[in-house]
């Protein structure tokens, strides 16, 4: 198995296909492995799709750095995938979805379901991401220790990419929260520094939707991918909404999302 394993959930729609020509542009960047990974209903279907499989791999054009693999499973993508990428030692799930009305026929509020299920980032493209280096990343944080559990997984992103990060966060008028945020960028700024990565801080307005202003400042200037914590726990009933929100940008942008854990001590 390759040090680097990325996985993509291949249900042979056209935006998982989408999916697939991400992972391998993401290959052409560092060595990795790719493993196509479908759940099939039952066995039976599984030996039709494991010889699918085989035409799919023979119209792939496929990085030097790269081996593509393919593997079929009896099972349901909500409850395995993540036990599949926890068992292969998975480092991203690369992921399509077909957008706001796909997402939520697909399985309503469910997507979020899937990306809970992981302990791994999740790289979700749509079926008309452009592919394509990404000079910017942007990656807002909030006024919860949650939100920065996505900083050192975006920092080794922009390694790859040669990327500029751009942390964002909205202004805030009580002095309190004012401060509170000004110790989660202190610590972001640190990190990125210590890794010589090339980042700036943008505060935001503080009236109107974050995930709008988001938007709005990755279309000004330049953005190529959207990182974020994805706060399963989080007492924002809003969140879902904010995430699903930029998942499924109309910019059509790649989103790197990771399923935040409960934080510990370790921030402020």
């Amino acid at each position: 198995m390759s040090n680097n394993l990325y996985i993509v959930p291949y249900d042979f729609t056209p935006v998982s296909d989408k999916a697939v020509q991400y992972a391998l542009f993401l290959g052409g960047h560092i060595a990795t492995e790719i493993r196509l990974v479908h759940f099939a209903t039952n066995e039976s279907e599984a030996i039709k799709r494991r010889k699918e499989f085989e035409a799919v791999k023979e119209k792939l054009t496929i990085p030097a750095t790269v081996d593509v693999s393919t593997l079929v499973k009896v099972g349901d993508v909500f409850s395995d995938l993540g036990k599949v990428a926890k068992g292969e030692k998975a480092q991203l799930i690369v992921m399509g979805t077909h957008g706001m009305k796909g997402f939520q026929r697909l399985s309503g509020s469910y997507a979020m379901k899937v990306i809970t299920s992981a302990e791994i980032p999740f790289l979700v493209v749509q079926k008309d991401t452009e592919i394509k280096e990404i000079e910017n990343i942007m990656v807002p944080v909030d006024l919860t220790k949650e939100s920065l559990q996505i900083v050192s997984i975006a920092g080794d992103m922009s390694k790859i990419f040669k990327s500029k990060v751009h942390v964002l966060a909205e202004k805030q008028h009580d002095e309190m929260l004012s401060t509170r945020i000004k110790i989660r960028i202190g610590i972001v700024s640190k990190e990125y520094e210590e890794r010589s990565i090339d980042s700036e801080v943008s505060f935001l307005n503080s009236s109107g939707y974050y995930s709008k202003k988001i938007i709005k400042y990755v279309k000004e200037n330049n953005g190529g991918l959207i990182a974020i914590a994805y706060h399963s726990e989080s007492l924002l009933p809003q969140f879902d909404s904010f995430a699903q929100d930029l998942i499924t940008n109309k910019l059509g942008l790649p989103v790197l999302i990771v399923n935040s854990k409960l934080a510990s001590a370790l921030y402020f």
